[in-house]
């Protein structure tokens, strides 16, 4: 158990002294403050056909704790799904294996350490939605066990699998995080539309989330004191204007015996996950470790098992003449084909079907949905666009070339600018040919916003996980169609030409950064 304990402990403090769990908190407490909207806001995050539920302290600490719940239930995998990954890297692993710690113990470390770090962000929102009810209340009573019941029994025990998939997916899939990403969101989806379903048992033994439970709780309250025959209520950040809303006083649920018990078993669902992950995990085998297969295909190791011949001196005359290129185009070639070769390459296969997609669906469905999700299934590409220099270790030899801004940095961001917009390409000639200039230069402007924060955000952290983060909560709100976090605007807004330059002015203040912060390393290596 001591050997469990240090690597929970390490584990632990690594995360939350990183800089991109620090943004990440920040993130969290603006996103608890606003789960619980002001009375005049345009958006709502509970909505039931035109009734709302009065902030007392049952509405505040549901809604906090099923909304905490279901946004770190796919934000905290991509927060904590690189802990394995960590350790082949630093080469921590090899030193790991050598120990007596069993597969089952390391694994049930990792999880237990990604499952510490989401509960700290729990714990967090919990203190902010508190504050939330005394600031924003009106009156009511302040009872504490309608915060803590909810936190309990819908964020821990579902953070608890969300920690285990995180390890169940580092497992198998290994370093394809786009594969991680697309199996652990289809798994999501499935379980939303098992929740939808109207056969699923109505104690909510199937929903890790326990959004069935509040949805059939705040349903048959408002069918019952008013009437109605309203069959599910909506989640989310839900905007439409200034909508006046029927008020009602929602006492909270009554938990059932067997809903606290399904809770148990779900729990236990994620220790048998980690458990199977166990027998096949590799244990840090020099086969798997990505840095011994680069050093075993490297071709020195071909030509050092071949007889060396004696030297035979060189010949000047016979050298080809030296020829100096101090351009960019041999750069952003490079770059370009480092971005196209990165990754499976049979994930080309699901780019290219979204992307033929996007030539015939309805140009509204394509532009505010198709495209978000194919531009986000390239964050491993452009979370590492200029990351990768430090990763590999090779950053003072490039930091240390001629004009590494004018030359390597600029490169970098044509290359990621070149993909972005021919991933966006089917969208810009339909927009073209329909004479919507306006549509052109908002996709133009978000590729490039896209690529910039992807290469600010990388250099000023060091890594890519931050960026990865970010821009799946950017693409969560674009999907969700939160107009404010529109950049590629696909949606109406009122002032369109305030909203590009408000992009366009976010562009160039990346573009400032980066250029000052690749400076600065430079010169400071």
């Amino acid at each position: 158990m001591q050997y469990l304990y240090l690597i929970v402990k390490a584990d632990y403090l690594q995360r939350t002294r990183s800089y991109y769990f620090l943004i990440t908190l920040a993130v969290t407490v603006f996103m608890a403050y606003s789960f619980i909207p002001a009375q005049n806001a345009s958006y709502t995050t509970l909505s039931a056909s035109g009734y709302k539920g009065a902030y007392n302290s049952a509405w505040v600490g549901y809604v906090s704790g099923i909304m905490t719940t279901v946004l770190l239930s796919y934000l905290g995998f991509v927060l904590v799904n690189s802990g394995i990954k960590k350790d082949i890297e630093t080469e921590v692993g090899l030193i790991i294996a050598t120990t007596p710690i069993s597969n089952f113990k390391y694994l049930l470390g990792k999880q237990l350490s990604n499952y510490l770090v989401l509960l700290t962000i729990v714990a967090i929102t919990l203190v902010v939605s508190i504050g939330v009810f005394f600031y924003r209340g009106t009156g009511y009573p302040f009872i504490l066990s309608n915060f803590l019941l909810p936190y309990l029994f819908f964020a821990v025990p579902a953070l608890f699998v969300v920690a285990a998939l995180a390890v169940v997916g580092e497992v198998f899939l290994g370093k394809r995080n786009i594969l991680q990403f697309i199996a652990y969101f289809t798994l999501c989806g499935i379980c939303m539309a098992m929740i939808n379903n109207t056969n699923t048992q109505s104690e909510g033994i199937f929903d890790p989330f326990g959004l069935s439970l509040i949805s059939k709780s705040i349903t048959h309250y408002i069918n019952t004191h008013f009437g109605e025959n309203i069959k599910s209520v909506s989640f989310g950040f839900i905007f439409n204007g200034q909508k006046s809303y029927k008020l009602f006083e929602w006492q909270g649920l009554n938990w059932s015996t067997l809903f606290i018990i399904s809770r148990l078993i779900w729990v236990g669902l994620g220790l048998l996950l980690v458990y199977i992950s166990s027998l096949f995990f590799h244990r840090f085998d020099l086969k798997q470790s990505s840095s011994i297969k680069r050093r075993k295909e490297s071709p020195l190791d071909v030509v050092t098992t071949k007889p060396v011949s004696a030297s035979m001196g060189l010949n000047r005359a016979t050298l080809p003449p030296l020829t100096f290129n101090y351009g960019i185009y041999s750069f952003v070639k490079t770059e370009l084909l480092l971005l196209m070769r990165q990754g499976n390459k049979w994930l080309w296969l699901l780019n290219a079907g979204l992307w033929i997609a996007m030539c015939f669906t309805p140009l509204n469905i394509a532009y505010a949905y198709l495209l978000p999700i194919l531009l986000f299934l390239q964050v491993g590409r452009w979370s590492e666009l200029a990351t990768k220099e430090k990763t590999n270790r090779v950053h003072y030899f490039a930091y240390a070339s001629y004009k590494p801004l004018q030359r390597l940095l600029t490169a970098q961001i044509l290359s990621g600018t070149i993909l972005a917009i021919g991933l966006s390409f089917p969208i810009i000639v339909r927009c073209l040919l329909l004479g919507d200039s306006y549509a052109v230069i908002n996709i133009i402007n978000g590729a490039i916003f896209v690529v910039l924060l992807a290469v600010a955000l990388g250099i000023m952290s060091g890594g890519k996980k931050m960026f990865e983060i970010f821009f799946f909560l950017l693409t969560y709100s674009v999907v969700n169609r939160m107009p404010f976090t529109d950049y590629l605007g696909s949606l109406p807004h009122p002032h369109m030409g305030f909203f590009m330059l408000v992009v366009l002015g976010l562009n160039m203040v990346l573009l400032a950064l980066s250029l000052i912060t690749r400076s600065y390393q430079a010169r400071h290596l």
